[in-house]
């Protein structure tokens, strides 16, 4: 079987009294799952997560990171505060960062330098608008995304970063891309990274309403390794079905 990436990206969801059953939950889950299984969380529990999932077979990570060790930036977390807590994984350049908060390309390449740097795995996230997509300019779109957050890191720790291919008109609005629209820019990244960067194992997420119940159809596809998962990793019942999903390779 095909062994699957699923990453739960909890945003700003979720309170203190809710995530103690959900990390007891998951642990059980991930513990009779043959796929890889992670959480990502906000700032404030990432001490709870650390407390709760060490050891087991859960990832844990945080929703971003600032590019700088230390400094005069209020309300921003480094790198290194989340290596503190043993953060396995961050999310870095997901489209509401880029498209709310005004994150650059050239801001995003600082962050998952650092990352790498501090030894955390970066999830790096691409993606087009439905506007960019209705323009036929998804390639190049995709293709400027990861080269510019790629650009002056070595071959080798490229290949330490999971990429996540998320496009924006399908997050959030309960529209997901096709099985395969996905496979076809998940397959082009792949291409890209091989050709540009010598990378020919990539680990290629689709992320984008990602559900249970189109998670067997899009998690089939050739080029997609797993999932960066939303909305959908906020109800246990509805992760659970998608971390038991079984691929043949």
């Amino acid at each position: 079987m095909k062994k699957l990436y699923l990453i739960g990206n909890m945003k700003m969801n979720m309170s203190l009294s809710e995530l103690e059953p959900y990390f007891e939950h998951i642990v059980g889950i991930a513990e009779n799952s043959s796929n890889v299984v992670g959480v990502c969380v906000p700032y404030v529990y990432i001490n709870m997560a650390k407390y709760m999932l060490d050891g087991s077979k859960v990832l844990f990570g945080a929703e971003n990171m600032y590019h700088a060790d230390k400094g005069a930036f209020t309300g921003e977390i480094s790198a290194h505060m989340l290596n503190d807590f043993g953060c396995d994984l961050v999310i870095l350049g997901h489209s509401e960062r880029r498209h709310i908060f005004g994150e650059t390309d050239e801001d995003i390449n600082l962050k998952v330098k650092k990352a790498l740097e501090t030894g955390i795995t970066p999830i790096l996230c691409f993606g087009e608008t439905i506007e960019e997509r209705k323009a036929g300019s998804t390639y190049n779109i995709v293709e400027r995304q990861i080269t510019s957050a790629l650009q002056d890191i070595d071959e080798e720790d490229i290949g330490r970063i999971i990429f996540a291919y998320e496009p924006v008109w399908a997050i959030g609005t309960g529209i997901s891309a096709t099985s395969d629209q996905a496979e076809e820019i998940c397959g082009f990244a792949k291409r890209l990274l091989e050709d540009n960067y010598c990378l020919k194992n990539s680990i290629m997420l689709y992320g984008g309403s990602l559900k249970a119940d189109n998670a067997q159809e899009i998690l089939s596809k050739e080029s997609i390794d797993g999932g960066l998962i939303g909305g959908a990793c906020l109800k246990l019942d509805e992760f659970q079905k998608i971390i038991d999903t079984k691929v043949e390779k």
